[in-house]
């Protein structure tokens, strides 16, 4: 850390970068707007120290941080520089970094917003960025996989019971076939063991054909 002298720094407006209390930003203007890029002035300069001094006065009530406690110094073409708050209340000394970090973390959408740029776009180095708040499904998650499951058994009951419908109208169909075929006494062919096999005509009887060829013989005597 480097020792700021606070009399000559707020009336030159520069300071040593990593000096005590100091906090590097660098904005990428161009890569977040593209042709809608606006350029980096005294006026970009003025409304950051404006918006470093709300956040500072939003964080604590008591805060009387004025637009000048906000300094810059080192500012680049490409963007970057760094500031330090001052607080003229305390014999001109620095606000320490942890006050001026929560304060910074507690309102960096409104930074942000305010140069049309994020959190990636929008950098300060020594601040790790505000992350947004996970959103929660509206409907809790064991409530789903209930749900899941509820809808899952219910399909597998109304398959069997289609199922079984189906299985049992199949059986009387056949069991109705089967009985008109009796009435009818004609020869059903039924499957025993893998083997068709021809049932009697219970009614006209079956002849054997070895047994009807000895019969002509001895009629014919």
């Amino acid at each position: 850390m480097c020792f700021i002298n606070i009399i000559s720094l707020r009336n030159s407006s520069s300071f040593q970068q990593n000096a005590q209390n100091a906090f590097k930003v660098r904005l990428s203007i161009k890569t977040a707007l593209g042709d809608n890029a606006y350029a980096w002035d005294a006026n970009e300069e003025y409304l950051f120290k404006a918006m470093v001094a709300f956040a500072m006065r939003r964080y604590s009530s008591k805060s009387t941080t004025q637009i000048s406690d906000v300094l810059l110094c080192n500012v680049t073409d490409r963007v970057s520089f760094w500031f330090v708050v001052t607080d003229s209340s305390q014999n001109m000394t620095t606000v320490p970094g942890s006050v001026v970090e929560a304060a910074i973390r507690m309102n960096r959408n409104r930074i942000n917003s305010a140069f049309l740029l994020s959190d990636k776009t929008l950098q300060f180095l020594k601040i790790t960025s505000t992350l947004s708040p996970p959103v929660e499904p509206s409907t809790p998650v064991w409530l789903i996989v209930f749900g899941v499951v509820l809808c899952l058994i219910v399909a597998g009951i109304v398959f069997l019971v289609v199922a079984g419908i189906q299985q049992r109208k199949k059986k009387n169909k056949e069991s109705t076939e089967r009985e008109n075929l009796e009435e009818k006494g004609e020869v059903t062919v039924t499957v025993e063991n893998g083997i068709p096999c021809e049932a009697l005509d219970l009614k006209a009887g079956h002849i054997n054909g070895v047994f009807a060829a000895d019969d002509e013989r001895f009629t014919s005597l």
